[in-house]
């Protein structure tokens, strides 16, 4: 079926007003964009590669060098599921530029559909990417000797936190995708912003061995925040205040990214 034939068969504009039409607007853009993740070779190769990359290169080009005063594949897991996190909801960015160089927001803005709805289904569909990434990345910190002692309960925060940290850099990607000139500029412009995220940050090394500056800025962002948070659910280092900034500072993104970006996208597709 093709893109400017998923909402056809809603004819009703006044019938798009009511939540079921809005929800089912936004569940058939997820399944669209989901069906080019499945269809494009490049992004299967890049879901299984990056994370397995990220792990080995990490856990072995660094692991001798560095001491953490813990187990360092324990230390490093949380840093590595976090940027690998970061790095696949930056697949928005570069999805909706697609969209918007192909022309085929133009056809969509010709049907009776919900404006946030092909937003929101590009999100949804790197949280699905991002989840499978997530399994990948666990299954690989086991095999170079990550060993968590968390309870149950505390996976399910890592999972909820993980969520919640993937829409709130998916709804700043989103953004990103919108001001871009060129599929060259999606491609890297993200990365210019998630690059240093991740890597000033307590996601490789202690953040008490970087300079005044660097050390200032690495354990006051939100990368960071969410790294401590994880890993202490996982490995038992101390959180401190880690876990309340981590969701603080993704409600923030997500509080002013979702409705600016919906703004955005309305605006330049009038």
């Amino acid at each position: 079926m093709a893109d400017s034939e998923i909402l056809t068969e809603h004819i009703d504009p006044e019938a798009h007003k009511n939540i079921f039409w809005v929800v089912n607007d936004c569940w058939e853009m997820t399944r669209r964009s989901i069906r080019h993740i499945t269809r494009s070779f490049d992004q299967i190769i890049s879901l299984i590669l990056f994370p397995v990359m990220f792990m080995l290169l990490n856990r072995y080009v660094l692991g001798g060098a560095i001491h953490t005063g813990i187990n360092y594949a324990n230390y490093l897991f949380a840093g590595i599921f976090v940027q690998v996190l970061a790095f696949g909801a930056n697949y928005t960015t570069i999805n909706l530029a697609v969209d918007l160089k192909e022309g085929i927001i133009d056809r969509f803005k010709s049907l009776p559909m919900a404006s946030s709805a092909l937003l929101i289904g590009h999100i949804t569909a790197d949280l699905v990417r991002n989840l499978i990434s997530a399994f990948i990345i666990i299954a690989m910190g086991f095999l170079v000797g990550f060993r968590p002692n968390a309870s149950l309960t505390d996976w399910l925060l890592v999972a909820g936190l993980a969520v919640l940290f993937s829409l709130a850099i998916s709804w700043m990607s989103a953004i990103l995708g919108l001001f871009v000139k060129s599929l060259e500029a999606a491609q890297w412009i993200g990365f210019v912003i998630i690059f240093p995220l991740t890597f000033i940050s307590s996601a490789f090394v202690l953040t008490s061995t970087m300079p005044a500056g660097l050390r200032a800025f690495a354990e006051n962002q939100p990368v960071t925040q969410v790294i401590n948070a994880m890993r202490s659910l996982l490995v038992g280092t101390p959180m401190g205040n880690s876990g309340r900034l981590a969701v603080i500072w993704c409600v923030g993104i997500i509080a002013v990214c979702a409705p600016l970006a919906v703004w955005v996208f309305q605006r330049r597709n009038r």
